[in-house]
């Protein structure tokens, strides 16, 4: 039997089941007709000039232009600061591109300058301004020290001090120079345990604590309002400490001391 024609054997391509030359076929070169390359048209490259020339536009009013400068500064928040003060230590560069206007700087720069702010968020308002939302910190203690009063946060972080104890703090009395407790945990340490006692406080008891005093790690005591106190131990079970100390006070209202120190025996007197 006679084998396929040249013509049959040029119909089949085993490889890619195209008709023609034993390799693969590939798409035609984009050309003139002529086998010379085809160049952008006129259309194309004016669409291309169109896109440089609105980039670069878009740059200029951003970056060169007077219409997008920083003309003006507002802060939002403060509550003891004042606006100036926030203000005069951000040193927003006025006159500046509001785009270059580097906020991150800013924000580091007022938590340096001012402690009492806890955080804050530098915006920019298009088309000219920046806006400072402030979030300042907020004393739960306040220590007497030199005639002057060093205010706590809830972080444990002494951020001001101030000439006059602000109105409704609890203070806090660390007697501890002839505690082992001073050494071996630290002052900031037994601060922060004085901390987390006034957190762990029912709102009931807070709102009438006036003293907190730390003599060790594991004596804590706590002065309240109406010539009451109250024995707390350390701050550990700081929460079943406070569950026994409202159930204590409610069984008996008239009741002058409790201790909570263990709270699966707790003690009341003075009725």
């Amino acid at each position: 039997m006679a084998g396929p024609t040249t013509a049959e054997r040029g119909a089949r391509n085993p490889r890619d089941g195209s008709a023609g030359s034993d390799g693969p076929v590939r798409p035609p070169r984009p050309d003139d007709g002529a086998g010379r390359l085809r160049r952008p048209g006129p259309r194309a490259l004016a669409v291309a000039v169109a896109a440089v020339l609105l980039v670069a536009g878009a740059i200029w009013v951003l970056y060169g232009s007077k219409w997008l400068r920083a003309e003006h500064v507002r802060t939002t928040g403060t509550d003891v600061l004042t606006p100036q003060q926030v203000e005069e230590a951000a040193a927003v560069p006025i006159g500046a591109p509001l785009i270059a206007v580097d906020t991150d700087a800013i924000e580091a720069r007022l938590r340096r300058l001012l402690p009492r702010i806890d955080s804050v968020d530098v915006v920019r308002s298009w088309p000219h301004g920046i806006v400072l939302k402030v979030t300042e910190r907020r004393p739960v203690l306040v220590l007497e020290k030199g005639g002057k009063y060093i205010e706590v946060d809830a972080e444990s972080v002494r951020f001001a001090t101030v000439d006059t104890a602000p109105k409704g703090v609890p203070r806090l009395e660390l007697t501890t120079s002839a505690s082992p407790s001073l050494k071996r945990f630290g002052a900031d340490r037994l601060l922060a345990e004085a901390v987390r006692v006034r957190g762990d406080l029912p709102d009931r008891v807070a709102r009438d604590l006036t003293t907190v005093e730390v003599r060790s790690y594991d004596h804590i005591s706590l002065e309240l309002k109406g010539d009451r106190t109250v024995v707390w131990g350390s701050g550990e079970e700081g929460e079943a400490k406070a569950r026994t100390l409202a159930a204590l006070m409610k069984a008996a209202p008239t009741a002058r001391h409790f201790d909570v120190s263990a709270p699966t025996a707790p003690a009341v007197s003075g009725s």
